[in-house]
């Protein structure tokens, strides 16, 4: 029984690591192991790896922990559909950017470095084969078989893995050795600073990762414990491929690497066509090695195509553009024709003989400040959902400049302040005076304002005039003052309701609960700032936002207490948490809101008045 506990416990964990292992393995991670190994030798495949590992690891315990601060098992998908928000575009451009780089590197690489002619005709096919493999798996096997389609693909790796092991151990080792670069001087951190920059917050813009988390955690398997395995498998791949490299610079591969712009030295394709030009000796080895690489690229493309359908689908899901009324559905929720383009860029892209370098630029510079401000803001989520858009991206293309003049220069310290700028403005943003200001946008500053005051605005309060206090209490048989009392931390108003809040049906109305919660905030406001006076205030409290869950009916004649408190609050923003119980302690529903502030005489958002801070700190 409990070896069968185990394997319902732990072989899903198994296939959502494996998967996840199986995606990261993208272009750059693929190709880049090499490249780098070959330059800096041992040293630098461990530099470029254990970052790597480690930034995907961090990201599965984090998002499992932001999974875990919230019962259920859409906790994390609703999390995601918030947090999110702001960095949709980002989101996009880097699964395109990633897809791009996917197949540019497969064409480049794979295809292109073992010269079949007429490159005219057998470079669109291979493109055709790449994106007609990409389109048929991720139609196919969707994410909640993904897992199982991988798992199969995995088999596939580790066969070829044996089999390219056992052919390397019967072909030897050359004599030759490739130089490799000093790891002790400004060129290797030129190097080593983005590496480990990008990839440890790579993962948390990768539609890929953030879906796979999801999943899991709606099929209730431990987040943790699949990114442990998958960083384990990853980091095994890397370090295989890597030491592959190694291996083919002394089997003569070191007289295979090319020189190219700028004076550097490139040899990501050089395992292919060492395994290439041994082929008629080997020809399984060879053949294990090209399994090796079309897993590992179909792996990510799949994944890919199937994370951009998703976002897609949701984006047109919750937008209330016009253009979406104009264009069919299922032309703007299709990844295909992204896919195209992005097959279309890495066709271009092979033509010219760019290299991998040229688009990992963006991801050691441009999204590291976008990723940076998405992981603060896992732990500092305020009700403000905009980030500064058009500083954050100034700031990223300048760095991508500052990088690209430090790489084609040959000037690594610029390629280090190219990373490491996203960084410090990010630090900025949140720490600075005023913080809070650039992450509101106009349109949450009251477009169109009206006036004169409307419902949203709190009651005014006027001095109150002396009341009996045991006419108020209701007597010695009421337990409680009619304008409601405190219970630690929570404001308490306690009713009877009536016939007048019911439906035809006779239990009490939907629409009730949400007008007993606003009667319950206005007795809250009454009792901590009695001096309010609408007719002289300079400013009006707004509700910017308000959400309840139902989860228990009441009828009438029964005794309803509405519970709020101050759950969170910002320069800006007040939080208020709500509960609604019966008299038996039956939790009826609970919910939240969002309350701001505006000057009476402009209606301009201000910081919340000294004045409300002074009367509502003791409740906090």
């Amino acid at each position: 029984m409990d070896l069968l506990n185990l394997k319902k416990r732990w072989f899903p964990a198994l296939l959502w690591g494996n998967s996840v292992a199986l995606s990261w393995m993208w272009g750059l991670g693929l190709f880049f192991s090499v490249q780098f190994t070959i330059q800096f030798g041992l040293f630098g495949l461990l530099t470029f790896a254990i970052p790597n590992g480690i930034g995907l690891l961090a990201f599965g315990l984090i998002t499992h922990h932001i999974a875990r601060r919230e019962g259920g098992s859409e906790s994390l998908a609703k999390f995601f559909a918030t947090w999110s928000r702001p960095f949709r575009l980002v989101f996009f451009l880097y699964q395109f950017l990633a897809i791009s780089l996917t197949i540019f590197a497969f064409l480049r690489y794979g295809w292109q470095s073992l010269g079949f002619e007429p490159w005219i005709l057998y470079l669109p096919l291979t493109l055709l084969i790449a994106l007609a493999a990409m389109i048929l798996f991720g139609e196919e096997f969707d994410i909640r078989r993904i897992k199982y389609s991988h798992g199969v693909f995995g088999l596939l790796v580790a066969a070829a893995i044996i089999w390219i092991g056992l052919s390397v151990g019967r072909m030897g080792t050359g004599p030759f050795e490739f130089p490799k670069l000093p790891t002790n001087d400004i060129y290797y951190w030129g190097y080593a600073v983005p590496i480990i920059i990008g990839f440890l917050v790579g993962p948390w813009l990768d539609l890929q990762q953030w879906q796979r988390a999801i999943q899991a955690h709606r099929e209730r398997v431990s987040i943790a414990a699949a990114y442990w395995i998958g960083a384990i498998e990853f980091f095994g791949l890397l370090l295989f491929h890597g030491s592959l490299a190694l291996w083919a610079l002394n089997q003569g591969g070191g007289r295979l690497v090319r020189e190219g712009l700028g004076g550097y030295t490139y040899g990501h394709e050089t395992i292919l066509k060492v395994f290439y030009h041994q082929a008629g000796a080997y020809p399984w080895a060879f053949v294990a090695y090209c399994v090796f690489l079309a897993v590992c690229m179909l792996t990510t493309l799949d994944s890919g195509y199937v994370a951009l359908k998703w976002f897609l689908q949701d984006s047109a899901a919750r937008s209330n553009n016009p253009i979406f009324a104009l264009i069919p559905s299922k032309v703007l929720t299709s990844p295909i024709p992204a896919v195209l383009v992005a097959g279309f860029v890495a066709f271009v892209g092979t033509i010219l003989g760019l290299e991998l370098e040229y688009f990992m630029i963006f991801y050691a510079t441009f999204f590291v400040g976008y990723a940076a401000l998405g992981i603060a803001r896992c732990y500092v989520m305020t009700p403000a959902n905009a980030i500064p858009q058009v500083k954050m991206f100034c700031v990223g293309s300048l760095a991508v400049v500052i990088f690209a003049y430090g790489y084609f220069l040959r000037y690594p310290l610029f390629m280090g302040v190219g990373s490491l700028l996203p960084l410090v403005s990010i630090a900025w943003l949140l720490l600075k005076p005023g913080a809070g200001e650039d992450f509101v946008s106009d349109s949450e500053q009251l477009e169109a304002p009206v006036r004169e005051p409307t419902a949203a605005v709190a009651p005014a309060v006027v001095p109150p005039a002396p009341v009996d206090e045991a006419a108020v209490s209701g007597g010695v048989e009421s337990p409680h003052n009619l304008r409601g009392h405190f219970e630690g931390k929570w404001f308490v108003h306690s009713f009877v309701a009536t016939y007048a809040d019911t439906n035809s049906v006779g239990n009490v109305y939907f629409g009730m609960y949400a007008m007993w919660v606003g009667k319950t905030r206005e007795l809250f406001f009454n009792h901590v700032m009695p001096r309010f006076n609408l007719k002289n205030t300079t400013y009006y409290i707004l509700t910017r936002s308000f959400e309840h869950k139902f989860t228990r009916e009441t009828r009438e004649f029964e005794t309803v207490s509405v519970r709020i408190r101050i759950a969170e609050y910002n320069r800006k923003f007040v939080t208020l948490q709500h509960e609604i119980s019966d008299s038996q302690g039956h939790r009826l529903g609970h919910g939240k809101q969002t309350l701001l502030y505006v000057s009476s005489s402009d209606y301009k958002m201000i910081d919340i008045p000294q004045e409300v801070i002074s009367s509502f700190i003791q409740y906090a």
